[in-house]
């Protein structure tokens, strides 16, 4: 059996009955954890466990794990800083805030590999825009981004990707192409960006230098750039095909965001949203917490299936590496790289 176009979510810390038969499905591809499915570390590893052994290959499992205040597994891992603090750091110490990020990283996907997780994702590539006043133009972006320079942000995103490579995990940035303008959020509305493309370049130049660096896999924000095109980016084969593909020409996979997001609903029924995504570019879309929309989805899209291609990108998405859980805190870089966690929470400016 091969991989779906399909990332869902599940209800609580088990494998329901249901949900057993539902990953079996041909339409799904992947599973997407929140802090609902998290109790323990144990009780993570055996979930991650039981979704592995449904069916061959494996779904990936997934995960927004960025650090700060978007850090869906807490107790007992490790607290990740915001992304902005390492942006604020690099401002005094450009060298150590990028080793500093680099370990951060490995962190990060370490405990994730050790609970049995694909990859998170991460990381946020969008630009911290501020307002006249100093402050965060975007407040669902904010202290997610590293930085309101792309000059500061290109070192410490590569710095990051190298260190989750390092732990055997890729790379998703997000939100291209640059989510970081617009002040609406697209959880709850449908942002829309009035700039120019030559101002949109700005948003753009992380993007095309980690794309350059190896960055796997990228996500499109649910933002329309009216200039440009009527639909939101992960709906545009222009965004996707023209700009990310051609004239950047980025191999690697390409999610949706959550396709039940106020910014995905600018097309009314779910199984024309799903249609619109792949036939842009996703290589594989997100439906999360509503689960009768992804049966929706399901009964309606029953025709679809996934490219050769896209398996390919999608399976290099798999995790890699075998560390457990318990020889964590024996291992020295794992000591270190809490340390500076710490360090970085200790620092004032």
């Amino acid at each position: 059996m091969t991989l779906g176009p399909l990332m869902i979510d599940l209800e609580g810390l088990t494998l329901t009955t249901e949900e057993q038969q539902l990953l079996k499905h041909p339409l799904i591809g992947g599973v997407i954890l929140f802090s609902r499915n998290y109790e323990s570390p144990q009780q993570l590893i055996e979930l991650t466990r039981q979704i592995s052994e449904i069916r061959q290959p494996p779904l990936l499992i997934s995960v927004d794990h960025e650090g700060g205040r978007v850090q869906r597994f807490r107790d007992q891992f490790s607290a990740i800083p915001a992304m902005a603090q390492l942006g604020k750091h690099y401002e005094h110490s450009p060298r150590q805030a990028i080793q500093w990020t680099e370990q951060i990283a490995w962190l990060l996907a370490i405990e994730l590999r050790a609970a049995g997780v694909d990859f998170s994702f991460t990381p946020v590539l969008d630009i911290n825009t501020l307002d006249a006043a100093g402050n965060s133009l975007s407040k669902v972006i904010g202290d997610r981004a590293f930085h309101s320079d792309p000059q500061v942000i290109v070192p410490l995103a590569q710095a990051l990707i190298k260190g989750l490579k390092k732990a055997g995990m890729g790379s998703v940035g997000k939100h291209f192409p640059g989510h970081g303008s617009v002040e609406a959020d697209s959880h709850h509305e449908i942002p829309i960006d009035k700039r120019t493309f030559k101002q949109i370049q700005t948003d753009l130049y992380p993007f095309k230098r980690l794309i350059q660096s190896g960055l796997t896999a990228i996500m499109p924000a649910h933002v329309i750039y009216e200039q440009i095109d009527q639909q939101p980016a992960g709906f545009s084969q222009y965004w996707m095909q023209t700009v990310l593909r051609q004239h950047l020409r980025f191999q690697g996979v390409i999610f949706s965001d959550d396709l039940c997001m106020a910014g995905a609903c600018v097309i009314a029924d779910i199984s024309t949203r799903v249609r619109h995504a792949l036939q842009a570019g996703c290589d594989m879309v997100l439906i999360c917490n509503d689960r009768p929309t992804v049966l929706q989805a399901i009964d309606q899209c029953a025709d679809l299936n996934l490219s050769p291609v896209s398996q390919a990108r999608l399976i290099r998405l798999r995790g890699k590496g075998d560390i457990e859980w318990h020889e964590l805190t024996k291992n020295y870089r794992w000591r270190q790289a809490q340390k500076v966690c710490q360090q970085l929470q200790d620092i004032e400016y």
